[in-house]
């Protein structure tokens, strides 16, 4: 059984055990800064332009309460402390955490605001004792300002107290929003007047100390005024508070960079309050597009609360360690569902990366342009444009006009049918797609190095690439385009079935060296989960894509999970790359990818396998897990669960917050699993719900309407059986899309019932 650690609330999920199996994350973020933090208050935040440099501000963060010659952290630190009471909320946008020891209770509180690259701490103190209390509050803050710590590193920065503006600042050249390296200044800066501060890693952590341990804390239980000069830089500031019995004190803090010592904002407490509520309404509106009611409370929780948050998070910052473009694209269109014209101004963002030759880069980081010779990045700008076009129901969004990044300007609907046009030019084997250094398996790296290898997976989703740009260049009034683009979908699924096809099985792709992967003939590797997805996905020959989606059913779904590979790898093969070189069952290798998995509940919904989506959901979810403890947090979604192979670590989730499989988790939930498919007309619905699921509802708002739905099954298996729909009381065609009207809300009521 997992043991509890906490519980979902109405504003959030509550951590009542410090000591959780791992860190349990937060993302706090805006445009241009992103921070995270835990349940103990770990983490790290930095800025990052448009080129994606980026300048880490905190590479770690504490609070220290000390009274007399004994200190505790205010964040819930070292284990051994026994505080009296404990307990983390992360909400939407903030994490409190709220701790009381000797007495004393202590709120943190950690939020970043709407703009500015800086993020905010407010701690609230109560002398909950019978006697009068006098401490010192110490916020501290690693910094890589001035570069990571590194034994014997060169340090040639400053940091220093600014009277004047009542902050400690850091010093550090960085190139950030131009090509040259400039001097910026972290800082730390607080609403009342400050009573101690430290600058010196030396003289606050110590040479041999640690953030357990500090030298100023151990030896003078507060800061020691220091400045710094060519020495490893922190930033600790300190308060002195006497309080009366049951009296308490708010103190507010600023932690950000900026490019000169006079750009240092300078906020009252009162506006530091107004921009935590600017904050809050800001994701109230953008997350108040979609919500679901289920029978499954953890889900209604991760959905309403999280899934939506996390979708947003992705559509800005991809996997947050660098700006995929991929990821950032296929973000946006999970966003679309539920905030269009957000959606499709993070898209014309993207778009503004990729080459006017059609090609798009794997990323872009440092200041640079990475390609790193992945071959799918543009074929999700096509995905992205139709689903967003669709949601707005304009296409005059296809006319917009958006730079490439080597110069040139094309509209919206140019810069997809380049990134079509490229891909069906970029061809190997047998005329299909080229998978060069990887495609979505960014771990398949060397199959195609050499120009010639191929991906069957990447060319099935070129022809559902086509096919939508076929549809799209239908509404644009451009027919001629509309049949190239149809002759190329019809092209490639020919190519595809001729040499992808393998009796009961799509292959996964065909290497330099004209090996099959993911053939019935190669002892590892011999299935893979996605070209029999996307089978479905792009409407492939019906009756293989059935027959491959049985024989899915049969090798790759396990009690676990699915998974996206099997057997596993169990040594290095150099002509298909990394992914051979993970341990098995990790990941990519064997493992239950939840991308993939999120992806089946897609087509479970499509081939109407009403079973499979619940199985596939109980599977899924973190707090269905039920056939392996797991560890990671309830809140948000992970990249993976470690396959059997790794022993120990079974059916443990790999990364969280940083992956697509919440993004699709979404997307599967209200474009397929309740059906609701934007058309020029109206609101399309067409469910597929799980078998248990007797009464659900959806709310979305689309188009400037409310959109209501409530979902009632009457007899047994008939969840995606449509019977009659009632808008509004009055009963209308089932088949049809519902209109929207502007500023309504339309009470939809489903009948599902066997005929």
């Amino acid at each position: 059984m997992n043991k509890e650690y906490g519980h979902f609330t109405q504003s959030g999920y509550r951590i009542t055990e410090r000591e959780t199996p791992r860190h349990w994350y937060n993302y706090l973020y805006n445009d241009e800064y992103i921070t995270f933090v835990s349940q103990v208050g770990f983490g790290q935040g930095f800025a990052q332009d448009d080129m994606g440099r980026r300048i880490q501000v905190v590479d770690d963060r504490t609070v220290y309460i000390a009274e007399e010659k004994e200190f505790w952290q205010a964040t819930g630190l070292p284990m051994q402390m026994e505080p009296e009471t404990y307990y983390c909320e992360h909400g939407i946008g903030y994490t409190d955490i709220v701790m009381q020891y000797h007495g004393i209770l202590s709120e943190c509180r950690y939020f970043v605001p709407n703009e500015g690259r800086r993020e905010y701490l407010r701690v609230r103190i109560k002398n909950n004792s019978a006697e009068r209390r006098t401490l010192k509050v110490i916020p501290y803050y690693a910094t890589a300002i001035d570069c990571r710590y590194t034994p014997q590193g060169y340090e040639t920065d400053w940091a220093k107290f600014v009277q004047e503006k009542n902050c400690i600042i850091g010093t550090g050249m960085a190139a950030f929003g131009t090509k040259d390296s400039t001097r910026h200044y972290a800082y730390v800066a607080a609403t009342e007047a400050l009573n101690g501060f430290d600058t010196r890693h030396n003289a606050f952590i110590g040479p041999y100390g640690n953030k357990l341990l500090p030298k100023a804390m151990l030896e003078n239980a507060g800061c020691m005024n220091s400045d710094c000069i060519a020495e490893k830089i922190c930033l600790a500031v300190e308060h002195v508070v006497t309080l009366e019995a049951q009296e308490e004190k708010v103190l507010y803090y600023t932690i950000g960079v900026e490019k000169s010592i006079e750009d240092i904002p300078e906020y009252t407490a009162e506006q530091i309050e107004e921009q935590f509520q600017g904050m809050q309404e800001k994701y109230r509106m953008i997350c108040d597009g979609v919500s679901i009611e289920t029978p499954w409370d953890d889900l209604n929780h991760l959905f309403n609360d999280w899934l939506k948050y996390q979708t947003n998070m992705g559509s800005r910052w991809a996997r947050v360690r660098h700006n995929g473009f991929r990821d950032l694209t296929s973000d946006t269109e999970c966003l679309s569902c539920f905030d269009a014209p957000l959606a499709a101004e993070r898209l014309c963002r993207v778009l503004s990366y990729q080459y006017n030759t059609g090609y798009a880069p794997r990323t872009f980081l440092n200041g640079a342009v990475a390609d790193k010779n992945f071959s799918d990045n543009t074929v999700w700008l096509v995905f992205a444009t139709y689903a967003i076009t669709k949601e707005l129901g304009d296409i005059s969004f296809l006319w917009r006009e958006v730079p490439f990044q080597n110069g040139e300007t094309g509209s919206v609907y140019e810069h997809v049918r380049r990134s079509v046009e490229f891909l069906w030019n970029f061809t190997g084997h047998h005329g299909l797609v080229k998978i060069w250094g990887g495609d979505w398996n960014d771990c398949m790296n060397k199959a195609g190095l050499g120009g010639k290898g191929v991906s069957v997976w990447l060319s099935i989703a070129f022809v559902r690439a086509a096919k939508m740009m076929s549809q799209m260049a239908e509404w644009t009034g451009c027919p001629e385009d509309a049949k190239v683009f149809s002759g190329y979908a019809n092209e490639m699924e020919k190519r595809i079935e001729q040499y992808g096809w393998d009796g009961d099985r799509y292959i996964y792709a065909i290497s330099d060296e004209e090996y099959r992967i993911g053939a019935k003939e190669c002892e590892e590797g011999s299935m893979y989960a996605l070209p029999q997805l996307w089978s479905v996905m792009a409407g492939l020959d019906e009756e293989h894509s059935v027959t491959a989606m049985d024989t899915l059913e049969a090798e790759l779904n396990t009690n676990m999970g699915l998974l996206v590979s099997k057997p596993p790898y169990t040594k290095p093969l150099p002509y298909i790359g990394t992914m051979t070189a993970k341990y098995p069952g990790l990941h990519e290798n064997g493992g239950v990818y939840l991308h993939a998995a999120v992806w089946k509940l897609a087509v479970d919904a499509m081939l109407k396998r009403n079973d499979k989506i619940e199985e596939g959901l109980s599977k899924i979810l973190p707090g269905h897990h039920e056939y392996y403890e797991t560890c990671g947090e309830p809140y948000a979604m992970f990249n993976s669960y470690l396959g059997e192979q790794t022993g120990y670590r079974a059916g443990k989730p790999g990364q969280s917050w940083r992956t697509a499989s919440g993004q699709w988790l979404l997307y599967s939930l209200v474009h397929y699993v309740y059906g609701l498919h934007p058309e020029f007309a109206g609101l399309k619905i067409c469910p597929c719900l799980p078998p248990s699921w007797k009464h659900c509802s959806i709310s979305k708002m689309f188009r400037g309407c409310r959109y209501h739905i409530h979902f009632e099954q009457r007899t047994a298996g008939a969840c995606n059986t449509m019977e009659k729909i009632y808008v509004n009381g009055k009963e209308v065609n089932p088949k049809l899309p519902v209109k929207p009207i502007v500023g309504e809300i339309l009470e939809i009521k489903v009948i599902l019932a066997n005929v």
